[in-house]
């Protein structure tokens, strides 16, 4: 007999299906304890009254509560028309109050803010043409701007405040050329020119 033959034969594996695959429970959730600090101030301070007015409110605040008349009664807050004013690179918040007063310019009198004649003339160009100068309390602010512009932003938003308090004076504001906006502005210089338009001398040589 052949080798092959006397050799026996392994029996055949039998196949088995693969076991099932089966999701690990979820962890449940831990919940940690939720521990409250009680915070003890030795010294608490009870009332206010004790303590310096400095500490308090400091000494440039207001206090929101309004001046009190004769009557008792709270004042009421002033009256007054607000308009912007610009020039060139100057822009001016004017406002114009319904009570006799002075004319400040950054919280300072504007005959101390336009130190010359003529920025003080310009700057209060607008009430004097109404023949009103003297008459309103007139508060600016003014941001950006050389001292000329800023006279004639300030002028260009009185006429502005004085149209809304009494629209009959837009005719004389506006003839009088208050009312608008001077466009006009310096140049920007070119290159290969000295100025805007200047060059440099021409040589044939």
């Amino acid at each position: 007999m052949d080798e092959k033959e006397t050799k026996k034969r392994a029996p055949a594996k039998k196949k088995t299906a693969p076991a099932p695959v089966v999701a690990a429970p979820e962890p449940e959730p831990v919940v940690l304890p939720v521990v409250t600090k009680k915070i003890i101030i030795e010294d608490p301070v009870e009332d206010m009254t004790d303590m310096p007015l400095d500490f308090v409110m400091p000494p440039d605040a207001e206090s929101d509560e309004g001046e009190e008349g004769a009557d008792g009664k709270p004042k009421r807050p002033d009256r007054y028309f607000e308009a912007v004013g610009r020039r060139k690179a100057a822009i001016a918040r004017v406002r114009l109050f319904t009570k006799v007063g002075d004319f400040s310019v950054n919280s300072k009198p504007y005959a101390e803010y336009f130190p010359t004649l003529a920025l003080q003339k310009i700057s209060e160009d607008a009430l004097k043409k109404m023949k009103l100068f003297g008459r309103f309390r007139v508060s600016a602010l003014i941001l950006g701007g050389g001292k000329h512009a800023q006279a004639e932003a300030v002028r260009h938003g009185l006429a502005r405040c004085l149209v809304k308090f009494n629209p009959d004076f837009r005719k004389r504001l506006k003839r009088a050329g208050y009312l608008k906006r001077d466009p006009r502005a310096k140049e920007r210089k070119k290159f290969g020119l000295k100025r805007a338009r200047k060059g440099p001398r021409w040589a044939k040589r």
